[in-house]
This record gives structure tokens, C-alpha cells and sequence, in this order.
């Protein structure tokens, strides 16, 4: 019997797949809130945002390419008119919808018909669990509303919807108030990690987890293994490389790979916190739609390319973190084959302080106008 030398699966997808196995789509960039770390720098819709049909027509490719689902957000995805066409008409083509809500537009009748709609998940975002820590990030009245939509997704039997959280220092230390609030709505508990993305860029440094608060919330997911991160702390695995332990999932980044972004207005970006041009490999208006983009863009290609180690390549623990998040370290102004700016070893602070001042500002921008009331 002849056996064949068969890679490891994280080393086969680090070579890229012939379609994403999943992908995130940001419907539009309008939002009725300004959230402080908003990863699209969303408030204003796009003149050149993708149409009904446009979108209908991405629906029917990503089921060609047997997409398995689809991460739709925004903005807020629920402002556009034809929201619940394209959903309903991606889960007839069986594309999973998982879609990312500030809850706003979540009333008992929408709830019932969310609850009545099949291969559909809900995420409602919440970065506090109470009113005063949520609102200072997402906005007044951001809570109540939050904490609403969840009342009706309950009372309309949704089942288990998720509460998103992106972790920051100022709620970390209410992630078991979290937990239990999801068990007692009978939901999951999804945490994810804060990037400098969009309006993040400004407030990173306000709102990223200490050091100590990275070594607590490391342990704190090890300890509650029903709890989601979507690979969003593979850079933290750098703390169990002494012992063994490992965070779930495939701890690498998976930009250009096995996921990536469509925006408002059409254009592939590498991954959802990299909207920028320098991460831009095409536009599904273009010949060949999204599949061409995904197998043939220069940028795809090159990002499936094995990975250098870089400035990490004397560290014991770069098998375990992978030099961390890409999108992090460009926002930062950290190299890209640099160690990432929350390498809880800290073998990034002499780099973030180097790039103080140099650091990359977002390609899009559809933040609405700040009003200055001028006193008479």
C-alpha cells in the first residue's frame, strides 16, 4: 500500500481555496449609529452602492462557487429597503446568512419574520453589559435598542441568536456578566477582538486590552470553550506555547485565503479590517465577477504565498501566534512581516512607538459630518 505525504489541514488553506468558505458582506455602508470603532468607518450611504439586481447577481455566484455562507453586515445591513430580498433569495440558493445587527430595526414583526426564516443567523452587537460602557462606544440609546431586539428575537422563538462583543478595556472585566446573560436568552456568546479598522484607527489606543487583559481573557476563553471567537485572538496562543495550550480554531489569518470582504459599492478587499486600497484585489462589476477576483487577483495570489517569518523568526513562540493579525499591524504602521502591535510578549512596543505618527489612514470614509453648535 502506498501512502502519500498529506499536508496539515492549516497548511493546505494557507495556499487559498478555490472559493472562500465563507466571506463577509458589507450590504451598505448607511448606519443610524457612529460607533467609535467602526471597522468600515460607516454612517453615509455609497452613491455607487451595489443595486437589487447587482446584488442578487453576487448571491447567485457565491452559490455557483458553493459558498457555504455569507457574513452580512454594514453599516447597519437592515437600512436597505430590499434587506430581506436578498437574504430570503440567498437562503433559497442554501447560502447561509449570518448577519451582524445594532438591533435598531428588530420589532416584534421583523423578529417573527427573521424567526421564520431558514439557514439564518443573527448576531446582535452589544459592547457593554450595561448601559453607560455600551453607549459610550456605540452611541446613546444604542443599549436600549440592543437589549430590545434580543426581548423579541425571544419572544418570537428565534432560537439561539448570538451577542457580539468586541472586547475592549473598559468591558473585559464583564465577561461573565455576558455569559450569563446570553444562557439566560438561551443565545451564544460571541467575543471578538478590537482592531484599528476605520474609526478604530482613532480609538485603538483608548479602548485595546492592557497586557494584563490579554493574559485574562486568554484564560477566560480556555476556560468557557462554548463561547465564539472566530479566530479572532490566534495572536494570544503565544502565551500557551509554555504549556501547550491553544485557543479554538486555525489559529492564522485567513485573509485572501479562505475569506475575505465585499463592500457596499462591490470592491474585494482581503479581509474585513483591511479596507484599504493596498488590500483591494478587484470588484465583482468586473469581467469575471467574484470568482475571477478571488482565483486571479495579483493580491490573492500573492497573500497565499508562503509566509515569512520577519522580524518574529527568533521568537520560540511564532509557531503558536503566526506573527499575529495583518490588518493590526498595518493600522498601527507596523511592517507587515513585523510582530503585532499586541504581541503580549511585547516585542512590538519598540516598533509601535517607532510608527507613532506614520500610521495609515482609511481608504473610505463615509463617517456623517460632525455638527459644531456654535453658542450665540
Amino acid at each position: 500500500m502506498t501512502t502519500t505525504n498529506v499536508p496539515p489541514l492549516v497548511e493546505q488553506l494557507k495556499g487559498g481555496l478555490d472559493a472562500p468558505i465563507c466571506l463577509t458582506w458589507e450590504l451598505t455602508y448607511a448606519c443610524n449609529l457612529a460607533c467609535v470603532h467602526c471597522l468600515s468607518s460607516s454612517g453615509r450611504r455609497d452613491p455607487k452602492e451595489l443595486s437589487t439586481a447587482e446584488a442578487i447577481s453576487v448571491v447567485d455566484q457565491l452559490a455557483d462557487l458553493s459558498v457555504f455562507y455569507i457574513n452580512v453586515g454594514g453599516g447597519e445591513p437592515m437600512i436597505r429597503k430590499d434587506f430581506f430580498e436578498i437574504i430570503d433569495h440567498a437562503t433559497s440558493r442554501n447560502v447561509g446568512v449570518k448577519f451582524s445587527t445594532n438591533g435598531y430595526y428588530i420589532d416584534k414583526p421583523a423578529a417573527e419574520r427573521l424567526a421564520a426564516t431558514d439557514l439564518l443567523d443573527i448576531q446582535i452587537s452589544l459592547d457593554g453589559f450595561d448601559e453607560s460602557t455600551n453607549d459610550a462606544v456605540r452611541g446613546p440609546g444604542s443599549w436600549k435598542a440592543a437589549r430590545a431586539a434580543m426581548d423579541n428575537l425571544a419572544a418570537s422563538n428565534f432560537g439561539e441568536f448570538k451577542i457580539s462583543i468586541v472586547a475592549t478595556r473598559h468591558n473585559v472585566d464583564q465577561l461573565d456578566d455576558y455569559k450569563r446573560m446570553a444562557d439566560e436568552y438561551g443565545a451564544q456568546l460571541r467575543v471578538t477582538r478590537l482592531r484599528p479598522s476605520g474609526r478604530g484607527v482613532d480609538s485603538y489606543q483608548d479602548l485595546r486590552l492592557t497586557n494584563p487583559q490579554q493574559q485574562q481573557i486568554f484564560r477566560w476563553i480556555l476556560d468557557h470553550p462554548d463561547v465564539l471567537t472566530g479566530d479572532s485572538f490566534f495572536h494570544l496562543n503565544a502565551l500557551g506555547s509554555s504549556t501547550g495550550e491553544s485557543l479554538p480554531g486555525l489559529n492564522l489569518c485567513g485573509a485572501g485565503r479562505i475569506v475575505c470582504l465585499i463592500d457596499p459599492i462591490g470592491d474585494v478587499y482581503a479581509c474585513p479590517f483591511v479596507i484599504h486600497d493596498q488590500f483591494k484585489a478587484g470588484n465583482v462589476r468586473d469581467d469575471g465577477g467574484f470568482a475571477h477576483v478571488w482565483r486571479e487577483s495579483e493580491l490573492f495570489t500573492s497573500l497565499r504565498e508562503p509566509d515569512s517569518a520577519g522580524a518574529c523568526a527568533s521568537c520560540g513562540s511564532y509557531d503558536e501566534c503566526g506573527g499575529g493579525c495583518m490588518a493590526a499591524k498595518f493600522f498601527t504602521g507596523i511592517p507587515l512581516d513585523g510582530p503585532d502591535p499586541d504581541c503580549v510578549l511585547g516585542h512590538a512596543d519598540e516598533a509601535v512607538a517607532a510608527a507613532s505618527g506614520n500610521v495609515p489612514a482609511p481608504s473610505q470614509d463615509h463617517s456623517r459630518p460632525v455638527r459644531i453648535t456654535v453658542k450665540q
